[in-house]
């Protein structure tokens, strides 16, 4: 391998690790609030994303406003699957809500198939978003800069709510102890809800970011993705935020890295995933940066 490809490679790795770790942390904030896998997290991807198409080819929007009103929608549709789907089932065992998320999951990819059609969609990159850089023998995307500084920006963001806000306090403390928060006069259903508004608006930030990157779009597209950064997630120590930014860049380097040294090996890409999720359930359960915490039955 030469350099430049090395190179190439490394460009390639972080744009794609901080997809991940976009999405990742919206996996991540969820959990560690209710101890919830919010499965339909993913398809939240697919909902911005078809939400800013429509924008951009039917409504004749400008782009930058068209995913501005993207966020917003899915931002509304994630506070409304946590009041509709989730919060009646906050007392049931955690099996029910977890079956009520794999439920709206599928939900959303059927009604995704019904209303739009399953057909992949080219999805428009704007040209002053979207341009070629070259250095050297280096060449890749403006998104390769721009997703990286994106997604730190927005971990700045949400790391300055959680650690410097009073609903940041308040999620800290519903994440210890949800039932002696909600004794300490916390209202538990604004940190619940507010939780699902950032997650999702992160959702469909990825969502929109991951079109760019990828332009073509189908009520399916969230489903590898959402797998992938629930491992980011774990990997870096779900509940976690820091955790699964790290576990973003090293899920997506490493993808890329393993095609880069053995292209023989790129059709099991997707497989590498679920290994390196394997190998971090037997040997470090907790993640990277996590707790390892034993479940109160």
């Amino acid at each position: 391998m030469t350099l430049e490809t090395f190179l190439q490679n490394i460009a390639n790795g972080i744009s794609l690790g901080s997809l991940y770790a976009l999405i990742a942390i919206g996996y991540t904030m969820v959990y560690g609030i209710i101890r919830l896998i919010n499965f339909a997290h993913a398809d939240l991807l697919m909902v911005a994303s078809y939400a800013a198409f429509y924008g951009i080819l039917i409504f004749a929007l400008p782009w930058w406003l068209s995913f501005l009103l993207a966020i917003l929608l899915t931002t509304i549709l994630g506070m409304s699957i946590e009041k509709i789907a989730y919060r009646p089932l906050r007392d049931a065992p955690r099996i029910s809500a977890l079956i009520s998320a794999i439920g709206v999951s599928f939900l959303l990819q059927n009604l995704g198939i019904v209303l739009v059609g399953a057909s992949p969609k080219p999805f428009p990159r704007p040209e002053n978003l979207v341009w070629n850089i070259h250095l050297g023998g280096i060449s890749f995307l403006s998104l390769a800069v721009i997703i990286p500084l994106i997604t730190l920006v927005l971990l700045a963001a949400v790391n300055l709510v959680v650690n410097k806000t009073n609903i940041g306090i308040a999620m800290r403390a519903v994440s210890r102890d949800f039932e002696t928060a909600s004794l300490m006069a916390v209202d538990v259903n604004k940190v619940v809800v507010t939780t699902f508004a950032v997650g999702s608006g992160l959702a469909a930030v990825g969502g929109i970011m991951w079109s760019l990157q990828y332009p073509q779009i189908d009520p399916l597209m969230g489903v590898f993705p959402g797998l992938k950064c629930f491992i980011a997630a774990v990997m870096g120590g779900i509940g976690s935020v820091p955790g699964a930014m790290v576990g973003g860049f090293l899920l997506g380097m490493g993808e890329v890295m393993l095609v880069g040294f053995m292209p023989d090996l790129s059709g099991y890409r997707d497989a590498f995933a679920f290994v390196v999720l394997i190998l971090i359930l037997l040997f470090k359960p907790g993640g990277i940066l996590g707790e390892h915490v034993v479940e109160k039955v």
